[in-house]
């Protein structure tokens, strides 16, 4: 075998030679880019791409596609509108819809750049020639660490496995390297194949399909999906069920490298095909330099049985799948948190053989993944079944059998054991029916119709069209007779940094070049939620190449405090921690690498305190709370309630979410070398706030510390308190060095540090009368604020104060408690406390109309808001724009006739459902960008093309408020206006001497008679305030009306939901720009959306974070987008106080979401209703497949009346938990 010399790639159509490429190093950091858009013509992950496996290669990045500086691509302009979790996933529905061949009327082809072939890119030539012409030699790459071997002949690749047994043999890197990256195994030799044309075979025998293992799952999927056209349906069943799964698999990314010998020998728990190849007797080729053989993917291949696994040195070459036979048939299921690109709960592979038309089982296959340490197969259970005939005495022995066989102790990896068991016998279910379906058509004289209610148990639930309108008035804002046309104010822009989002030109902090002698920070975290330290041991770490430095609560002597709100924060614990992901020291080292291998050499010891508490239930209990209680009282609630025809008394738990921000916390701080000048960049949402710990930590005066922001990737609330306290011990360690230091956070350890959205609970005592009227009502907010105050007594109190949502009730008492847990401190969330408290009386509300025996709608209108009216805290509102957002909503959704819709598919259905809730909202805001742009426009009376804006810098601006609560567009644009009036009262002597004048002209005048040419505005914020003594005040400036009705279905044997249709009318005042308003609608509402039904988060009873990173926490895609999005704004209103009678809207449509969670809740209600269930239900938030599955009672959950308690899970607060974990 020859060393290769060099490594040769094209990135961007530019050649790459590289010499001495360490084989750890993947192609993300290489680039150190955030995004790729195509590798080989297919779309790939950067961050799992090794570079070593790119030799021949042509990478193209985003950049690569077009930029501003060329061309834009026409796949760049479409894409630019929506790259982040902040806005909706409709604009990039629309732009893939001009991609799209078909007859349909799609788009309106004038909005869209025309397509340029003279921009397409091409394979480099010399790359092509080298493919032709590559020589057989093994290359070889040697790292410090880590030996890469890439054979591209199969003899060299059986002597390479024959040198280098214990080595894997990695394709894709889709299954080593996440095992590399997160669970930290370690291999010294990785053996890559390069285009070994015995691993990508595509045979067709007599006996069926022959496939080489290096094919990717993606050519896999082309393959059966053409093989499916050809064949006979009787032949292709397998196939079918193959392609089923291969369409839910991941991403597209993931499946153009993974390959599917990968796929088969990983064997990973949940494997959507292993249980399918099982139950198909599909067989493995396998090679070694000792010869050929084969064996069966059966239970003991599965199990990694011995007997029946490769040997060390084998290699799988190709994998037989065999043709199906008449009467037979095979079947896939799968249920997943998200029902794309999401790892399945459970799955399910099934086959069964009759051999004739006589309905007698003469084989039977079943397998499972996600239930055990590896798939399942249930063939004992199978064995007794053979010789049945195929009916519902089948069935339930069947069910029984199988769950007696297939164990699931409570301890089970990854909890959910009960909603598991009951899937288990739900696919089993479904399969029957899809058999009997068959023979049915088959055989229509001896075999029975299944009833109609049952058939749509076998419709796919998924639907893959989308269909969006929006509705708003362009233009004319505060009372103009005449806008100019360059006037942008009121015309839909698109955002300023879009196209340079789109094609990779926006710089984020971990984008800004390395600068000279810089190092990298990375924390060591403390793994126990409630010890003490007894010692630290930073030698081994301290020994490693490249480290530094340690910091250490120690070095902070002095200055380890900071205090922004009421309490102080602490940035460095080495004697006590208070949560798992608190910070106790940081490693800085040469490079990341070297900072995050030393990281974790540090030995910690701790000694497990008591109490440790975790829950709100257990905050109550140790009366552990930050502060005294905060309450807002209203009217007498005492003598109201001894006045109404009935009272009801509940309560509902409520569970976080996280920030999930496109850019995690990010930062680089540069010492000047001059006067102890420090600048530190920085994705942050509070500068100032940056600038004055810094400060404080450094012992400087805040002139001395510069804090530039140029983007924010994402922050939603996230990017203040913990951002501040990583960047004071970054400034710490690099003016200690007097180097530069960067800290970039990974997703895993952003998500354990930073905590998120509280989790509530909310106990109610409502009264009311019999026609729905609430008269009085008592209620109890509890948050789990985790180890630290952070921002918790605020969002206590905000929740407090916007509760009531848009109901007025005449007598009202609230109290809320910020608990004080160990579990990381959450902290601020878009929304910021509504989306709880609003939650918690909406249920209120449902579960009185189910006690009056009216609607939820109905009582809703009831107890609004009347116009002029008085908040709780005594602030008067009018309310006419409420009113009439609920009217135009309920027409707009045509909600009367589409609930009388719902009625009737109910009826007409027993395993599907149909739920439809309308929703209304109203968002204080005051407490106290793009727009900023059209502002200046409108000002100077000066084309938009003309501004130019730049990041935020205390450097310019010293006294920068928080970006938040939706005031950012209020608070800067009034800020940029009064500035501009400012210049023009300035220029006024100029520009009347030359009125026809161009700004260059009237600017080239004003300098030569020496006239200041900038200006600075200020904006102090709306006044506001409140009384917490007495309740009473004028906290807010405006409020944000809106309502949404949103419409969804149900599989009440799986748990999964389809969003169907939403219809969203909101009240933006006089909207700046439609454009983005309408793109902070929808992007809240789909958040909210996920808040309430998908975003779940796991822990520990020990108090760690499962759901670390995108694997295991779940946010929307596009399958989750209500397949009819309708969007209306209001006919412009004035508000005089506002900037051009604006609305904030950046938090208000969040709530919105909360209308899926009740029309969910409207479906489950009506399965059992039909079931004779009794009421009140109970339902948690999120509404995850777990919990609408397990509400759904049926004969299969009666089933399973018969384990042992000890295998039942308890839900218990705002936590579900079995003995092993945790789900927030």
């Amino acid at each position: 075998m020859d060393q290769a010399a060099e490594l040769l790639f094209y990135v961007n159509g530019r050649k790459v030679l590289e010499k001495n490429v360490d084989p750890e190093t993947m192609l993300l950091p290489y680039l150190r880019k955030k995004r790729i858009l195509c590798f080989e013509h297919y779309p790939a992950n950067a961050c799992l791409l090794p570079i070593c496996s790119l030799y021949g290669a042509a990478v193209t990045t985003v950049e690569g596609v077009g930029s501003t500086k060329t061309r834009i691509h026409p796949v760049q302009h479409e894409g630019n509108s929506n790259l982040c979790r902040c806005t909706g996933y409709r604009p990039i529905i629309d732009a893939c819809k001009t991609f799209c061949k078909t007859s349909l009327k799609l788009f309106s082809e004038e909005e869209f750049l025309p397509l340029d072939p003279t921009q397409e890119l091409i394979f480099p030539p010399e790359l092509m020639k080298l493919a032709e012409k590559q020589p057989h030699n093994t290359r070889i790459f040697h790292g410090d660490r880590m030996t890469w071997i890439s054979p591209v002949t199969l003899k060299e690749l059986l002597k390479a496995k024959a040198k280098y047994p214990q080595a894997p043999v990695v394709m894709g890197n889709t299954s080593v390297g996440p095992d590399v990256k997160f669970k930290g195994i370690f291999h010294s030799v990785i053996i890559s194949p390069d285009r070994i044309e015995e691993l990508n075979v595509v045979n067709y025998t007599d006996n069926g399909l022959t496939l080489g293992a290096a094919l990717s799952l993606a050519q896999v999927k082309d393959i059966l999906a053409n093989v499916i056209l050809k064949l006979p349906e009787e032949k292709t069943q397998t196939y079918h069920a193959l392609l089923k799964h291969l369409g839910t698999l991941a991403g597209s990314q993931i499946r153009n490298m993974a390959s599917l010998g990968g796929h088969i020998v990983s064997r990973h728990l949940d494997s959507d095909l292993n249980p399918l190849l099982a139950v198909g007797n599909c067989t493995l080729n396998l090679l070694s330099k000792e010869g050929k053989r084969q064996i069966p993917l059966n239970e003991q291949f599965l199990r990694k049985c011995p007997s029946a696994d490769l040997k060390p040195e084998e290699i799988l070459i190709s994998v037989n799948i065999p043709y199906s036979r008449k009467w037979e048939f095979v079947s896939a299921f799968r249920q997943a948190q998200r029902q794309q690109n999401a790892l399945a709960i459970v799955n399910s592979g099934m086959r069964v053989f009759f051999g004739g038309g006589d309905g007698i089982i003469r084989e039977l296959s079943i397998s499972y993944g996600g239930v055990g340490p590896t798939t399942i197969c249930t063939e004992n259970s199978c064995q007794k079944l053979i010789g049945r005939p195929w009916n519902e005495e089948m069935l339930d022995a069947a069910c029984r059998l199988i769950l007696d066989e297939v164990s699931l102790p409570a301890s089970a990896p990854g909890g959910k054991v009960e909603f598991k068991r009951t899937l288990i016998i739900s696919f089993l279910f479904k399969f029957y029916l899809e058999v009997s379906q068959i023979l049915k058509r088959m055989d229509p004289v001896h075999y029975p119709s299944l009833a109609d209610t049952y058939e749509s148990a076998l419709e796919d639930l998924h639907s893959r069209h989308h269909l969006s309108t929006l509705k708003y008035e362009a233009g004319l804002t505060n009372g103009d007779l005449l806008q100019l046309p360059q006037d942008p104010i009121g015309h839909p822009i698109m955002h300023l940094s879009g196209i340079k989002h789109a094609t990779g030109e926006a710089i984020y902090c971990d984008d800004m070049p390395a600068v000279d002698q810089e190092l990298f920070l990375a924390f060591v975290t403390s793994s126990r939620a409630h010890a003490k330290i007894v010692s630290i041991d930073l030698s081994e770490a301290l020994s490693l190449p490249g480290v530094v430095d340690i910091v250490t609560e120690e070095d902070l002597h002095g200055v380890n405090y900071f205090c922004l709100l009421t309490e102080p924060e602490k940035l460095l614990s080495t004697e006590e921690v208070f949560c798992v992901g608190q910070l106790v020291c940081a490693v800085i080292a040469d490079s990341e690498v070297q900072a995050k291998r030393a990281a974790k050499r540090v030995k910690i010891v701790y000694q497990d305190k008591e109490p440790l508490i975790l829950t709100i239930e257990e905050a109550i209990q140790h009366k552990s709370f930050f502060e005294e209680e905060r309450k807002l009282e209203y009217g007498n609630v005492e003598e109201a309630f001894k006045m109404v025809d009935q009272i009801l008394e509940g309560e509902i738990h409520m569970g976080g979410q996280e920030h999930f921000y496109m850019e995690t916390q990010s930062m680089l701080v540069v010492p000047k070398g001059e006067d102890q000048e420090i600048d530190v960049y920085i994705s942050t949402q509070f500068p100032k706030y940056i600038q004055d710990i810094v400060a404080s930590t450094l012992k400087l005066p805040a002139n001395k510390v510069m804090c530039h922001v140029k983007r924010v990737g994402g922050a939603f609330g996230g990017k203040v308190i913990k951002t501040g306290i990583m960047a004071a011990i970054t400034a710490f360690a690099a003016n200690k060095h007097g180097r530069a230091v960067r800290c970039i956070l990974e997703r895993g350890e952003d998500m354990l540090i930073t905590g998120g959205r509280h989790p509530y609970l909310g106990k109610y005592k409502a009264g009311f009368m019999n026609d729905g009227r609430i008269l009085a009502l008592d209620m109890e907010h509890y948050s789990n604020g985790g180890a630290s105050l952070d921002e918790s007594l605020f969002v206590i109190e905000m929740g407090l104060l916007k509760m009531e949502n848009a109901y007025k009730f005449p007598n009202l008492r609230c109290r809320g408690w910020a608990c004080r847990t160990n579990l990381p401190s959450n902290t601020a969330l878009r929304g910021f406390g509504f989306p709880q408290t609003g939650l918690i009386t909406e249920s209120c509300i449902t579960e009185v109309a189910a006690k009056c025996g009216l609607s939820p709608e109905k009582v809703r209108t009831i107890n609004m808001y009347k116009e002029i009216d008085e908040t709780p805290y005594k602030q008067e509102i009018n309310a006419k724009n409420l009113i009439q957002c609920w009217k135009e909503c309920m027409a707009m959704s045509s909600y009367a006739l589409r609930r009388a819709a719902v009625e009737k598919f109910n009826l007409e259905n027993y395993w599907k459902k149909k739920g439809l809730a309308m929703v209304p909202v109203k968002f204080p805001v005051g407490l106290g960008s793009t727009a900023a742009g059209q502002v200046a426009s409108r000002e100077l009376k000066m084309p938009l093309s003309n501004i130019h804006l730049r990041g935020t810098s205390t450097e310019t601006i010293p006294n920068t408020c928080v970006a938040g609560g939706s005031v950012v567009a209020d608070l800067n644009g009034l800020a940029v206006k009064d500035a501009c009036q400012t210049l023009l009262k300035r220029l006024e002597p100029v520009i009347s001497k030359n009125p026809r004048g161009t700004w260059k002209d009237w600017a080239q005048a004003a300098f030569n008679e020496s006239i200041s040419l900038s200006a600075t505005g200020y904006f102090r914020g709306y006044e506001s305030d409140i009384n917490w003594e007495t309740g009473e005040g004028h906290p807010f400036e405006y409020f944000v009306y809106g309502a949404a009705c949103s419409e969804v279905e149900i599989d009440c044997l799986t748990g999964a939901h389809k969003n169907i249709r939403t219809d969203i009318v909101m009240d933006v005042g006089c909207s700046i720009n439609p454009a983005l308003d309408i793109g902070q609608i929808e992007g809240a509402f789909i958040q909210g959306m996920g808040l309430y039904t998908i975003e779940e988060l796991n822990y520990s009873l020990q108090g760690v974070l499962y759901t670390r990173g995108p694997n295991q926490y779940k946010i929307p895609t596009i399958c989750d987008v209500p397949v009819e999005l309708h969007i209306s704004l209001l006919p412009p209103s004035q508000n005089s106080n506002t900037l051009y009678s604006s609305k904030g809207l950046g938090e208000s449509g969040i709530f919105l979401g909360s209308s899926v969670f009740f029309a969910i809740r409207d479906a489950v209600n009506a399965a059992r209703r039909e079931r004779g269930l009794p009421g009140p239900l109970k339902l948690k938030s999120p509404l995850t497949p777990e919990k609408i599955r397990m509400a759904c009672e049926d004969k299969f959950t009666k089933i399973l009346n018969g384990m042992d308690d000890d295998d039942l899970y308890v839900m218990h607060g705002w936590l579900v938990f079995t003995n092993r974990n945790y789900t927030l």
